[in-house]
């Protein structure tokens, strides 16, 4: 597989990213922090945001800088054990120098595609693009000059079972998200729940209005002044997870279907690769149904 550009790799080398949330109480980053001075890691980034500082939920980004993190982490991660069950913690810890795998499932439409693997070709988008995943034929020859495998899985009504295990198997240890780039058919739950929070995809409106099929006819004919986009993480409910981010354009009466199309496009393709890169530097926290964002 061809490789992207890369930039700063060396610096990523011995960096950590903590992700932690756990119930507000005082001493939460003075635990963390000490926790880490201790270790002899150097704190270089810190986010953090409480829901409510008398009973809400806490949550905190930390990058930090350790040498030799690759091979020390599993005992750094017993260790903090601990001050993760003082706290009630629920928490990860990522290496910033193992870049994480992606496969990009797509239909007919290629802007959000193509979108990627610009970013992914240019060395903007901090992983590696495993596969693109499709159930027309159309997008090989655009993926083909990046070097990425393009697997064309059909999709009919008395296949979707096959289909699943299928792509299953060819998922199965090789990537760590999934990303949805209009690709359009509906995600079976049972696929959902093995890839849980890895999944994202892209939702050609401003949810929750209009959603469904022809969202821009629907926006023209009510007359709309805004029109955007929403990607989120996929849940069982349609269009209902997560969502990581949205952003809208103003339109107005002299703007047809095919304009409302063409704007809603350059939106969609905004907003995908900014959840997509977001979710690869390990920036956002799920709680519930809503996410915390250090963006």
């Amino acid at each position: 597989m061809a490789a992207a550009k890369t930039s700063g790799a060396a610096g990523k080398q011995n960096r950590g990213r903590m992700l932690i949330s756990c119930p507000d109480r005082p001493g939460i980053v003075a635990a963390v922090s000490k926790f880490l001075s201790e270790y002899g890691a150097n704190i270089v980034q810190s986010d953090q945001y409480t829901m409510d500082p008398e009973g809400g939920m806490f949550f905190i980004r930390i990058e930090f800088d350790l040498t030799d993190l690759e091979q020390r982490k599993p005992q750094l991660e017993a260790d903090f054990a601990g001050v993760a069950a003082e706290f009630s913690m629920d928490w990860s810890l990522s290496l910033a120098s193992q870049r994480k795998r992606l496969a990009i499932f797509v239909s007919k439409e290629d802007h959000c595609l193509l979108e990627l693997l610009w970013h992914w070709r240019a060395g903007d988008l901090d992983a590696d693009i495993a596969m693109v995943v499709s159930n027309h034929p159309d997008m090989a020859p655009l993926v083909e000059p990046f070097g990425i495998p393009y697997h064309h899985i059909p999709v009919t009504p008395d296949t979707k079972a096959e289909v699943e295990k299928r792509h299953l198997e060819l998922l199965e240890g090789q990537v760590d998200l999934i990303i949805l780039a209009r690709y359009m058919q509906i995600i079976p739950p049972s696929f959902i729940k093995h890839y849980q929070n890895r999944i994202i995809n892209i939702h050609h409106s401003f949810l929750p209005a209009f959603v469904g099929g022809k969202p821009y006819a629907q926006a023209h004919g009510r007359g709309v002044k805004l029109i955007g986009a929403t990607a989120h993480y996929v849940t069982e409910e349609l269009d209902g997870g997560p969502i990581i981010e949205q952003d809208v354009q103003r339109v107005s009466h002299r703007d047809n279907v095919d304009d409302l199309k063409r704007i809603g496009r350059h939106i969609e393709r905004i907003v995908l690769a900014r959840a997509v890169s977001w979710h690869t530097e390990d920036r956002i926290l799920v709680h519930q149904n809503k996410t915390v964002v250090f963006s």
